[in-house]
Order: structure tokens, then C-alpha cells, then sequence
């Protein structure tokens, strides 16, 4: 069976245990407390050398960053299909996961880090700073999703790369303006699939 070092909070590593549970694939959750400094512990640097999560063992192959190892799902156990058939639909999926992972996700975490100080200690203009990034990423999205139900079309990799930075807008103070009308429908059908839930943990 595969093993997943994971850890509950990480955004990454829920990107692929949502991958994991969409294929139906059976895995071990090792969990590594990120809280306690786990990852940097030497045993598991031998697992992931640059002591972060997730961290897949596949049979004995280990391999780490959360793109990768959905990629190499999507290579090793291709059915049911995360990625588009066609070479478009695959390169369109790629860009919108580059834009959660090099753009997105990194604005979240600024802001998370913020709002993780004493209300005092909070610098309200990085907040506002990654705030508009974010803003700018959902623009990008809006225009992917016209006429789309997903952001390749089917649903992908690149909609379940999004799904942890999702569910945690609120946390993160962030309101979806009602007029990203695409990007409301596209969480709800992303909120409505039971991968969602179960990957949450």
C-alpha cells in the first residue's frame, strides 16, 4: 500500500490526498507534525531531503513536491483521468496549477502569516498587499472558467491544486465578489464533489 506523509493543516498535501481519494486509491496517511518540526527530524530528511510535505512512498519509489507526485498518479494509475486527453487541454491544466502553485498559494500563506500575529503586530498593508494578488489571480480564473465547468474543461489536477487555498478564504478573511460569477459556480461544484470533504483531514 502507498504512504502518504502528510500532514492535516498542509494545503499541499491535500492536493494529493484529494488526487488519491478521486482515483479511489488506497494509501497510509503517515502523518508529520509540522508543528513539532517532524519534517526536519533525520529520519524523515532521508524520505524528503529538503524536509517538507507530502512526501509519497509508492511501493518503495519516494518522491515529494505535490505537483510531481500528482503527476506521477496521473502517469502510474491513469484511470479515472485527472488530466485532459488532448495536448491543449493538458498544457491549459498545467498553467492554471503553476498560477495556484507560483502565485496563489504563496498569497495565502503571506496573508495567513499575518493574521497568525497579535491583532497589534499585524502589518495591514502586506495583508492588503498579497490580498490584491489574489484579486488578480481570481481575475485570471474568471476568464478560464467562461464557458468551462472546470478550468481544463473536465474536471483535473489543476481544480484540485485550488481546492485547499479554497477552503480556506474565510479563514483568510477573503470574500468571493458576487461578480466572478464563474468562480462562485466552480467552488460549489468543487464544494459538492465527496473528495472535498474526505481530503480535508
Amino acid at each position: 500500500m502507498m504512504k502518504l506523509y502528510t500532514f492535516p493543516a498542509s494545503s499541499n498535501s491535500r492536493k494529493v490526498r484529494m488526487a488519491l481519494i478521486e482515483k479511489g486509491l488506497e494509501f497510509e496517511r503517515i502523518n508529520v507534525d509540522l508543528s513539532k518540526r517532524e519534517q526536519k527530524n533525520p529520519e524523515y530528511l532521508k524520505i524528503h531531503p529538503f524536509g517538507q510535505v507530502p512526501a509519497l512512498d509508492d511501493e518503495g519509489f519516494v518522491l515529494y513536491d505535490s505537483t510531481i507526485i500528482n503527476e506521477y498518479l496521473e502517469d502510474e494509475y491513469p484511470y479515472p483521468p485527472l488530466m485532459p486527453k488532448d495536448s491543449e487541454g493538458r498544457a491549459r491544466a498545467r498553467m492554471m496549477e503553476d498560477l495556484r502553485d507560483s502565485h496563489f498559494n504563496p498569497a495565502c500563506v503571506q496573508i495567513f502569516r499575518e493574521l497568525r500575529k497579535p491583532e497589534g503586530e499585524r502589518d495591514q498593508s502586506v495583508i492588503e498587499q498579497f490580498k490584491a494578488k489574489i484579486t488578480e489571480c481570481f481575475d485570471r480564473i474568471e476568464n478560464e472558467l467562461e464557458g468551462r465547468e472546470y478550468l481544463a474543461g473536465s474536471f483535473s489536477l489543476a481544480d484540485i491544486a485550488f481546492v485547499p487555498n479554497i477552503d480556506t478564504l474565510d479563514r483568510l478573511q477573503i470574500q468571493v465578489d458576487p461578480k466572478y460569477r464563474n468562480i462562485l459556480a466552480w467552488i460549489a461544484r468543487l464544494k459538492a464533489r465527496p473528495s472535498f470533504v474526505a481530503s480535508a483531514t
